[in-house]
């Protein structure tokens, strides 16, 4: 079998990558340029291919010979980050790689969307029958790649499985670093009661959730909730990782609305500038809005089973920031 990751020189496609090579597959990488992380790549036994998720036209060679494409590159949120490169990275692309990879002879394609398409969660846990509702440009941008993928690949006759992650973190991770760091070092600030649900995915269980994605039979055109096997509220989560860091928790508590008002001030002078904020609404989005999610689909027709705890992944996360010199 023979697989292509786009983003694999990121956190989550470079785990994915490394782990369907650790299980024999050949695997090529779309990267946009030969730099270290294509190098390490090339290292740990990955093709990297020169290649742009935006040119449509770079998508053919890479795809030759390929038979599963797992698509993990993505426009973060980012101020640099214009509409125009969500929908080019985010939506556009999907349908690109689905029509490309018919022609190419891909079997199936595997895209990584996200949760956040189902926005703040009124009745946990979710499914993925779920409201839709989106709250900023990155969550609807995904949502059209879902869209805009399912259609081409009903025009194509491509298998098309759509992967929704729940907040994804391990070694390596960058995003939930001022979390960790935060409670290691006593200086987390929690806004609001803190009783709203968050709900983590270690890395390696998501990676084989994407694996599960790309192989079972009968997840042809279906969409899976994939997350961890425990949900927590955000103080309790705050509480077992100053547990595993061995520090009291934080207690310092702040209003929501003020920093929410300060944040968007703060977006309406930096973002036009292409200046990154020093602080964003979305920041704040994540004191206040419940994600808690339910993988019986997941479970049931993949056979997907978290099987590192939220305990021992915060153990292991911390561990690796320790190694890095960030805590």
């Amino acid at each position: 079998m023979r697989a292509l990751v786009t983003g694999a020189t990121g956190f989550t496609g470079g785990h994915l990558a490394r782990a369907l090579r650790a299980r024999g597959q050949d695997v090529r990488a779309l990267v946009r340029a030969e730099d270290a992380g294509a190098q390490a790549l090339r290292a740990d036994g990955i093709e990297p291919w020169m290649g742009d998720l935006r040119d449509a036209r770079a998508l053919g060679p890479a795809l030759a010979g390929i038979d599963i494409v797992y698509n993990i590159g993505a426009t973060y949120r980012q101020a640099a980050a214009r509409r125009a490169d969500y929908h080019a990275i985010n939506a556009r692309a999907v349908a690109d790689l689905v029509e490309t990879g018919a022609g190419a002879g891909v079997r199936r394609v595997v895209h990584c969307s996200t949760v956040g398409v189902h926005g703040d969660v009124e009745h946990p846990p979710a499914d993925e029958d779920a409201p839709l509702r989106p709250g900023d440009e990155y969550q609807r941008s995904k949502l059209e790649g879902e869209n805009l993928g399912r259609e081409a690949a009903g025009r194509c006759g491509v298998e098309l499985v759509i992967a929704r992650p729940s907040g994804i973190y391990g070694p390596g991770d960058r995003r939930l670093l001022k979390l960790f760091r935060g409670v290691a070092r006593g200086t987390f600030v929690t806004l609001g009661a803190g009783e709203i649900f968050y709900h983590l995915t270690y890395i390696d269980d998501l990676v084989e959730g994407f694996r599960l994605c790309g192989e079972i039979p009968a997840a042809s055109g279906r969409t899976y909730i994939l997350a961890g096997g425990e949900v927590t509220r955000l103080n309790e989560l705050v509480a077992r990782i100053a547990a595993a860091a061995g520090v009291r928790p934080p207690r310092l508590r702040l209003p929501v609305w003020p920093v929410w008002t300060a944040g968007a001030l703060c977006e309406a002078v930096c973002v036009p500038l292409g200046i990154e904020p020093p602080l964003y609404r979305r920041r704040v989005d994540f004191f206040t809005k419940s994600r808690a999610f339910n993988i019986a689909r997941a479970r049931r027709e993949l056979g997907f089973s978290p099987r590192v705890g939220l305990d021992e992944g915060i153990r292991h996360t911390l561990d690796w920031y320790r190694a890095q010199g960030w805590i």
